[in-house]
């Protein structure tokens, strides 16, 4: 098991892009890395942070770099303690998430409308996923302010946070069934994914 919580100091030079040019040399071409394959056994703390307007920071100080955040998100991966690291075959760094590593930008509708439709969701960061039974679109309620914090599953556990005229637009498609007429919600690959209350 990897020794988690290791600050970097000058004996260990963590240099992440220098491992990302050997993990994707051809930058963003070609498949994910298998990040759900790669164990190793150094795990640090380089003081990394998605914000939840998307935007990442290393150590207080935006990453504007937008091929390298990319490039980072990349190798993103949820592990079974519920943090979020960037992998590599060689080590692995905590990154702080402040809601969703992802934001969902757009909503793309596939075949006609009903169960049988597709919902296509693009992120911040070029990911696409479809809305079905192996990418769950949820609601959470605030329990103070009721407002609804609709996430879709990426992949690997991580999920994007739809932004607001993303969720407009789905709500824009809700329909209700016939079993519970009191309930909006949206279909996608034969799923009906709960929006809320018609009222």
């Amino acid at each position: 098991m990897a020794e988690c919580g290791v600050k970097s100091n000058g004996n260990r030079v963590i240099s992440l892009e220098d491992v990302l040019k050997a993990v994707a040399p051809d930058g963003l071409a070609g498949d994910l890395p298998p990040v759900h394959l790669w164990n190793p056994t150094h795990c640090g703390d380089i003081d990394m942070q998605i914000r939840k307007d998307g935007s990442w920071w290393h150590e207080g100080s935006r990453i504007g770099r937008m091929r390298l955040v990319k490039l980072f998100s990349r190798i993103l991966r949820k592990d079974a303690d519920g943090e979020i690291y960037l992998v590599t075959p060689y080590e692995k760094v905590i990154v702080r998430v402040e809601d969703a590593p992802f934001l969902a930008v757009r909503v793309d509708r596939t075949g006609e409308p009903g169960p049988g439709q597709g919902l296509a969701f693009t992120t911040n960061l070029g990911d696409v996923t479809l809305a079905g039974p192996d990418a769950k679109l949820r609601i959470e309620i605030d329990p103070v302010t009721q407002e609804p914090a609709p996430y879709v599953l990426v992949r690997g556990g991580l999920e994007a946070k739809l932004t607001r005229p993303v969720f407009y637009e789905l709500v824009e498609m809700a329909v209700t069934r016939e079993a519970a007429p009191d309930l909006l919600g949206v279909w996608s690959q034969g799923v009906f994914f709960e929006l809320g209350t018609a009222s």
